[in-house]
């Protein structure tokens, strides 16, 4: 899988912080990549000698405790090459973030979206997908993860001018200090101000569900038909399914995107900080409430409830803000029940140790 095109570790957003984490975790004597794709624990990594195909060390997959201690697109690892196409991922260097969501259908366990990332461009388009309180999770995960986010609205020509500003005066009501772009892919209408928002060396993940045109996003981006598009479906007023695994894009401008499969579930993990940062102007009224353990549901001199009817606040802005609390608080438990059993288990295990130890004598 070696190409003959090779790149720069800079260009793949290597910087001196990676190499400072290189030096003082004693890897300088192995070569350095990044990974641009995974699936089902089989990995391309680019490198300055080109792309491999690579898989963990056996030591590496003994040591791991979770999902997380495994490679995530966007992972820097050092290698260890055997073939002319092929490598061995040897340590993953630690991350400066980590974007990730709840699993699905696997509560209480951590899905990695991507690592080391800068900035989060969150797509939706104008048509059915729209979906602001969606769009407050996304945001959720960004601030969770201190990445910064940017909101991208595609598909502007199918939409008139009045319909389309209507739309964007209501995530301004709702989402405060984010840039809000919006862009078509048909007429390439607000592709250059994007592009001003992609900075030489930083990386970007698109985040959004399937259809909304994230691949014919990066192909306005790039200036080529690089990604595989599909159709929009008339029953369904959407675009098909078309990126099946993450992926990792070096752009001509020198900034670095990670393709994403479509998320139509986005769940909550322990996300306080993220939840904080999107829900802001509650927590902020919060304080004025007249009890400090105040639920803001029914409670005498609720703030909260007192912007709800004035109209400063809106009521399903508040009505998603419960749910990802109620979502966060039940992953808690669920990571705490977790770590009981897996605590409950290791005594058993040690205990029976001992005892086959005892017997033995």
């Amino acid at each position: 899988m070696n190409t003959t095109v090779n790149m720069t570790l800079q260009d793949l957003g290597y910087n001196n912080y990676f190499e400072k984490l290189r030096i003082d975790n004693n890897l300088k004597d192995f070569e350095i990549g990044r990974v641009i794709s995974e699936q089902k624990e089989r990995y391309i990594v680019k490198s300055e000698k080109g792309e491999f195909e690579a898989e963990i060390t056996g030591n590496l997959r003994f040591s791991a405790k979770s999902r997380k201690d495994f490679p995530a697109v966007g992972d820097w690892v050092s290698l260890i090459y055997h073939e002319t196409d092929f490598a061995v991922i040897n340590s993953i260097l630690p991350r400066i973030s980590t974007l990730s969501r709840q699993a699905v259908n696997k509560f209480g366990e951590l899905q990695i979206i991507a690592s080391n990332i800068d900035y989060g461009l969150i797509v939706q388009s104008v048509n059915r997908d729209f979906n602001i309180n969606r769009l407050e999770r996304y945001l959720t995960l960004c601030y969770t993860s201190r990445i910064e986010p940017i909101i991208v609205i595609t598909k502007t020509d199918l939409t008139d001018e009045e319909n389309l500003n209507d739309l964007l005066n209501k995530i301004k009501i709702r989402v405060k200090n984010v840039p809000l772009i919006p862009v078509s892919n048909e007429t390439k209408e607000g592709i250059d101000k994007l592009k001003k928002l992609l900075y030489k060396g930083k990386t970007y993940c698109l985040l959004g569900s399937s259809g909304v045109g994230k691949s014919s996003l990066i192909n306005s981006l790039i200036g080529e038909s690089r990604m595989k598009t599909a159709n929009i479906s008339q029953s369904i007023d959407r675009g098909k399914h078309v990126t099946t695994r993450r992926e990792l894009i070096p752009m001509i401008n020198g900034a670095i995107l990670i393709d994403n499969p479509g998320m139509r579930e986005v769940g909550i993990t322990d996300s306080s900080l993220g939840i904080e940062s999107t829900f802001e102007k509650i927590y902020d009224l919060a304080q004025s409430c007249k009890f400090s353990d105040c639920t803001h549901t029914s409670e005498i001199g609720c703030a909260v409830q007192l912007a709800i009817d004035n109209g400063q606040i809106e009521k399903s802005h508040f009505e998603n803000f419960l749910k990802m609390e109620r979502e966060k608080e039940h992953y808690e438990s669920a990571v705490a029940e977790k770590r009981r059993k897996d605590k409950d288990f290791g005594k058993m295990i040690k205990h029976y140790k001992k005892t086959k130890k005892s017997n033995n004598f």
